[in-house]
């Protein structure tokens, strides 16, 4: 694991390296792949700020602090980024837990290519990809539409167990289609 500690206004002692990384190992052990981490220590008046930055995958988590005392607003910081992820993964957990066994649901996802003719248009499939969609609630999906970046996700609605497409408008704002069989 890397961790990069910047330090502004403030003499960069061994102790504090130590300190943070530290607090960052013992932040690790929440995740499941080796991070990036990085520290912005400073102090501005009489405040002792701190902001942590913890890279996993596609997540980004971030905790700032500030107190009379460096290492409190370390400590802060760091408990700020392990209740993230303490919250990530009990809503993950419940998630599991609270329901029997979800009937996985067959998805294709098709990328369609027009073909100009003379004599009329015609289209083809350019690239296929199957995949589950998995069962969880919109809050859920909302937040793996965020963790992914993605423009559009696909699940199947743990209310109602019914194939749902939440996807990003143009506007930025959200839009879900649920589809339902007639």
């Amino acid at each position: 694991m890397q961790v990069n500690i910047t330090f502004r206004h403030l003499e960069p002692t061994e102790a504090l390296k130590a300190h943070v990384k530290g607090r960052i190992e013992h932040v690790q052990r929440f995740l499941d792949r080796p991070t990036e981490s990085h520290a912005v220590l400073h102090v501005e008046n009489l405040a002792h700020h701190a902001e942590l930055t913890v890279k996993a995958g596609r997540f980004l988590l971030r905790g700032s602090a500030k107190s009379k005392d460096m290492y409190a607003s370390i400590d802060e910081a760091a408990d700020k980024i392990e209740r993230q992820l303490k919250k990530h993964k009990s809503k993950l957990q419940d998630h599991k837990n609270g329901h029997v066994e979800p009937v996985p649901v067959e998805v294709r996802h098709d990328v369609i290519d027009i073909i100009d003719h003379p004599e009329r248009p015609s289209h083809r499939v350019a690239k296929s990809r199957v995949f589950q969609a998995k069962e969880m609630n919109v809050d859920d999906a909302i937040l793996q539409l965020d963790l992914l970046g993605s423009q559009f996700f696909v699940f199947q609605n743990a209310a109602d167990r019914v194939i749902n497409v939440l996807y990003r408008r143009d506007d930025g704002s959200l839009g879900l289609i649920e589809a339902r069989s007639s």
